[in-house]
């Protein structure tokens, strides 16, 4: 892969992972309702999750969409109805200091599996292949691209943590905490747009 190349990858990387998705709001949220430590699961399963998939993909399973490709929307309605019950979970939430009793962070596994219905997520890995994946050297080009996603996906994952936890003492108000999960709600149900958009 060509220097231009390699900067092009890291640009359109660090944009896709800092911007607003599903992944990003829920961690906002979760920095908000539990704190750093207990969100730490959930970004990481959403590291090595994303990884796999990006590795997954690249090593045979897009062949797989080519020649199926209702298995995209299939993902897609799925993603969709899992993510309007997270929305729903997010609004639902209660105070900080009684968040713990009434729901908790989702674990690392669950945040992994969320990556196979999320559709930003298929955005990212189908694009990136597309885009930056170099045919005369295919396997290094899927070790590049998972290994870049990863590493810029952790610090990005961190921000938005921070920034959830920033907010806590704010938002330790019921009744700024209500209007901040309500809002969050709504920006995971929004997210799906784009993403259903550029599909």
């Amino acid at each position: 892969m060509g220097f231009d190349l390699f900067w092009a990858l890291l640009i359109f990387t660090v944009v896709m992972s800092v911007t607003p998705g599903p992944n990003t709001m829920m961690l906002l949220a979760s920095g908000v309702n539990f704190g750093f430590r207990a969100t730490v699961p959930h970004m990481t399963g959403i590291t090595l999750g994303f990884g796999a998939m990006t590795a997954v993909v690249g090593l045979g399973l897009g062949e797989l969409f080519k020649l199926y490709p209702m298995i995209y929307s299939v993902l897609g309605i799925a993603g969709a109805v899992y993510m309007l019950f997270l929305a729903w979970k997010i609004a639902t939430a209660t105070a900080v200091g009684e968040s713990r009793s009434a729901g908790r962070p989702m674990t690392f596994l669950q945040a992994a599996a969320f990556q196979w219905v999320n559709p930003k997520a298929w955005v990212m890995v189908i694009t990136a292949f597309t885009a930056y994946s170099i045919p005369d050297a295919h396997l290094a080009s899927v070790v590049l691209l998972t290994v870049t996603f990863m590493a810029i996906g952790v610090p990005a994952c961190v921000v938005w943590i921070l920034f959830g936890t920033g907010l806590r003492r704010w938002l330790e108000n019921p009744k700024r905490l209500r209007v901040f999960n309500i809002t969050m709600a709504v920006l995971l149900v929004l997210s799906l747009v784009p993403a259903f958009w550029h599909g």
